[in-house]
């Protein structure tokens, strides 16, 4: 739902359940997706899960399953996994702050994970850097800023423009060092 401005309008979201939301997944392509955080992250985690299955997309939930204290490495490793083994398109990880999970995906051959808080650099990250992990933190977002920014990464496509492939080529040959 689009505001008069051309941006993303604000919508309604219920626990139980997503009012004037997308009934398709945003840019009409439904993704497997992979989805984990820590136990900081839980609590968005769940209404994260629900908006994206809302839109029609398949969602894996590679935990944690409660507020009880996990290692944020270990949950990061198996969206990871998902990724590199193509079942999944894509990952998401909600922690507190989002900046651990980055750095920790961000250690694992072939992701290329981004801290994302703004809609602008949620689909940025994908445009240019070919990112496929969105990291977003439970205590700097809430809901509706969540939604937007899901709904940027996921509409957004990787450029097909030289100067962004030699970059992300670039990239992948840092990753042999």
């Amino acid at each position: 739902m689009a505001s008069s401005s051309g941006g993303i309008g604000r919508r309604v979201f219920l626990g139980s359940g997503v009012a004037g939301a997308v009934a398709a997944a945003p840019g009409g392509r439904a993704m497997r997706l992979a989805i984990g955080s820590d136990h900081a992250g839980f609590p968005l985690k769940g209404p994260v899960i629900e908006m994206l299955r809302f839109w029609g997309h398949s969602v894996k939930d590679l935990g944690c399953f409660s507020t009880q204290p996990v290692d944020f490495p270990d949950i990061a490793r198996q969206v990871c996994a998902e990724i590199r083994g193509g079942r999944a398109d894509r990952g998401i990880m909600v922690c507190g702050t989002g900046i651990g999970a980055a750095i920790a995906c961000n250690k694992i051959r072939g992701i290329r994970a981004a801290l994302c808080h703004d809609t602008y650099s949620a689909h940025q990250c994908v445009e240019h850097d070919d990112v496929n992990v969105l990291c977003v933190g439970n205590w700097i977002i809430g809901i509706k800023v969540a939604e937007e920014i899901l709904q940027a990464f996921l509409n957004a496509k990787f450029s097909t423009s030289e100067e962004f492939r030699r970059r992300v080529r670039k990239l992948e040959e840092m990753e042999k060092l």
